[in-house]
């Protein structure tokens, strides 16, 4: 087994032992806590450009499948994970994780203490890492301190387009069909629109570059923006086609990165968290209702509002609420325009391997179809 190292670019180094791919990576590191789900985990495309901590010690005892996969293909940047299985145990199963791992060329480590990364990145930050294993840890530390350092930082990072759908397609609704939804894939999974297509929606897909004038002639009832990665700040181009869409009065939803970058449309700031919120264990607070969802989440940046939870959108939208808050550090989890057919969520309501708390969020998008439609 080759030896890998994990270096950090404030000078910490992990010593451990190559896992999936051998050579060498380099991305943010970031740790996300769900305790199952590595699999969705891997295949979101919303972790392009960062390597993985899993804070679960025991990781790839089930293998992978290809129905638990939310994308075509695996996205992180590189994988670390303490205690690989050194079998795999499911009925589901069709490959080990290490070998999903080198088809995609995902370079990892292993054996390491991921206690203490987590703990050491929680007190100074999501940080740029780079994992090297075979020939290519035997560098000087110092070397490889400085291949970190000369990597890209996520602030600024635009990544949609890497992750994007290359051309649109469409997915029809299931059963009765009670409206259509024209999606931005700003680095979709598979869950959202197994979602909405299982609630009668049909959907079509485009690319995240779309224009605002194809998104308004695809005669649908609602357009969604998608999770995704990257700054939003970066997005100034998705923005502007948004405002063209609430300019229309067209219903909006949107999730994660779509929920970023409805506050920017509206006006408001958007900043990087210093470790960000990543796994399927988060709470937040729907203010609606007053329940506590456990909910999934990835993402490093947030949108700031100040005062409320009712505010004007500086932008000239009308009132807009904070609906949704995390527990955890208040952070905004939720966007709803009161004078607009427009809401957003920060986290992921389709969640897949769980919870599913959120659901719900797909069924208020019919509601707001429906009684949009009735308005007309």
């Amino acid at each position: 087994m080759s030896q890998a190292l994990l270096v950090l670019e404030d000078g910490r180094v992990f010593h451990g032992n190559a896992y999936g791919a051998e050579g060498k990576t380099l991305g943010e590191v970031v740790f996300a806590t769900g305790m199952t789900g590595y699999q969705e985990t891997l295949t979101d495309p919303s972790y392009a450009g960062q390597i993985v901590v899993q804070t679960a010690p025991h990781i790839g005892n089930t293998g992978v499948n290809s129905r638990d996969e939310e994308s075509s293909r695996v996205w992180v940047e590189g994988y670390v994970v303490r205690d690989p299985s050194r079998i795999v145990s499911n009925f589901r199963s069709e490959k080990s994780l290490p070998d999903e791992l080198s088809k995609y060329g995902v370079v990892g480590i292993s054996g390491i203490d991921t206690r203490a990364l987590t703990r050491h990145l929680r007190t100074a930050g999501s940080m740029r890492g780079g994992i090297f294993s075979g020939s290519a840890s035997q560098k000087p530390v110092a070397e490889l301190v400085a291949e970190v350092t000369s990597a890209q930082r996520m602030k600024g990072l635009s990544l949609s387009d890497a992750v994007t759908t290359s051309e649109a397609f469409t997915v029809p609704a299931e059963g009765a069909k009670i409206g259509k939804v024209a999606i931005v894939d700003l680095g979709i999974k598979k869950s959202t629109i197994e979602h909405m297509a299982a609630r009668g929606l049909e959907v079509e897909i485009f690319p995240a570059k779309v224009a605002a004038e194809t998104l308004l002639s695809a005669g649908a009832d609602a357009v969604f923006y998608s999770n995704g990665p990257g700054d939003p700040e970066a997005a100034g181009a998705q923005v502007e086609v948004l405002r063209k869409v609430l300019d229309a009065k067209i219903p909006f939803f949107g999730i994660c990165f779509g929920n970023q970058l409805l506050g920017r449309a509206l006006g408001f700031e958007t900043y990087k968290l210093p470790f960000g919120h990543r796994g399927i264990n988060q709470p937040v607070l729907d203010r609606k209702t007053g329940k506590v969802e456990v909910t999934a989440h990835n993402h490093g940046f947030a949108v700031k509002v100040d005062g409320g939870p009712e505010v004007a959108s500086p932008a000239g939208y009308g009132r807009v609420t904070v609906s949704h808050v995390s527990l955890n550090d208040d952070c905004v989890e939720g966007l709803e325009c009161l004078d607009i057919p427009a809401f957003s969520v920060q986290y992921h309501p389709e969640a897949a391997a769980g919870p599913h708390d959120s659901n719900y969020l797909f069924d208020r998008l019919v509601d707001m179809i429906t009684t949009n439609k009735a308005a007309k």
